[in-house]
């Protein structure tokens, strides 16, 4: 019996390889927080066998898989729905991370119409990080595999396609649903929906948590963007793009050095340099000012264009949205 796994980030994929559960063990890459989401089109290609129209470093699900780790299996030039008719049995094994969920329903979304891969798909919950764990340690788990049904695939649909609509209110509805097919999916869609700007002081939770480490004397970038220091839907990078435009905008909130030096160049070691607080950034963490008063927001929340013009926001209060 071949077995096959798939897991929803590709830090669990290193320990879930080495732990010898399956004949092979593939992760996603994939992040669809904090920037705007790949088209449909950028997906579906992504999976395909690899062509000349991969031609950018991770245009293709493999490009980031070890040398080796799918011997006697294929290349690593496969196609995703190629690869998953080669096993009898494939499971899914999901974190617990907003942006694992995302991906969970994502690949539930794209493969329910395969039932040639959906009548052997089963899910796999975890409570924490597969990637915290040690690789003896994981072989030894008992985790329950849930047998994936089409109740299943409705739930996921559903929640693939209201993240990726153009205003937040689908997700927000979601929260009054029956969602304990997916028992991690309420938890995500709250933590995302944190993240959109604060109703007074602009900011998501994250950046607010960034600002309040920084004015409790942490100065070093990377040590305040470490991942456990911040909430669980942005990872490191995200963070640090976080950080540097909280830096970048004509009112800044936090000060990030010498602008002689590239903003990029200082967040990955090469010059030396500290972030501080602005007094406009101490107002905000005071919850005193609103960042969007005073700068211009473009960004993305899923399927949403944030702009100050059509600015989503979240009550942290009242646990709410608030509408344009």
């Amino acid at each position: 019996m071949s077995h096959l796994i798939l897991t929803t980030n590709d830090r669990a994929e290193d320990a879930l390889r080495q732990s010898r559960l399956a004949n092979v063990v593939l992760g996603f890459s994939s992040r669809f927080v904090w920037r705007k989401l790949p088209s449909q089109e950028q997906l579906s290609m992504g999976l395909k066998r690899r062509s000349d129209r991969h031609c950018n470093p991770g245009d293709h699900w493999l490009d980031h898989a070890r040398c080796g780790s799918l011997d006697g299996f294929g290349t690593r030039d496969i196609g995703f729905f190629e690869l998953c008719a080669k096993f009898d049995s494939i499971e899914i094994w999901v974190d617990p991370k907003a942006n694992d969920q995302l991906v969970l329903v994502w690949l539930l979304d794209l493969l329910r119409p395969y039932k040639e891969v959906t009548t052997k798909l089963s899910l796999v919950h975890t409570d924490d990080q597969v990637a915290n764990y040690a690789p003896e340690s994981i072989a030894k788990w008992k985790l329950p595999a849930f047998k994936v049904t089409d109740n299943h695939f409705a739930m996921a649909s559903r929640a693939w396609q209201a993240y990726q609509a153009e205003t937040p209110q689908s997700c927000f509805d979601l929260l009054m649903t029956d969602l304990t097919i997916l028992p991690r999916l309420r938890p995500a869609l709250i933590a995302l929906l944190e993240e959109l700007p604060d109703s007074v002081t602009g900011l998501g939770a994250t950046e607010m948590d960034i600002l309040d480490f920084v004015n409790d004397g942490h100065t070093n970038p990377r040590h305040v963007t470490e991942a456990r220091w911040i909430r669980d839907v942005l990872d490191e990078n995200d963070a640090g793009d976080a950080l540097l435009e909280l830096g970048a905008h004509p009112a800044p909130v936090v000060l990030l050095g010498d602008s002689a030096f590239d903003n990029e160049d200082r967040y990955f070691g090469r010059s030396e340099w500290k972030v501080t607080l602005t007094e406009f950034g101490r107002s905000i963490l005071a919850r005193e000012d609103d960042m969007w008063r005073h700068n211009r927001i473009y960004r993305w929340w899923g399927g949403t264009e944030l702009s100050n013009e059509r600015l989503w926001r979240w009550d942290r209060e009242s646990r709410s949205l608030v509408a344009p």
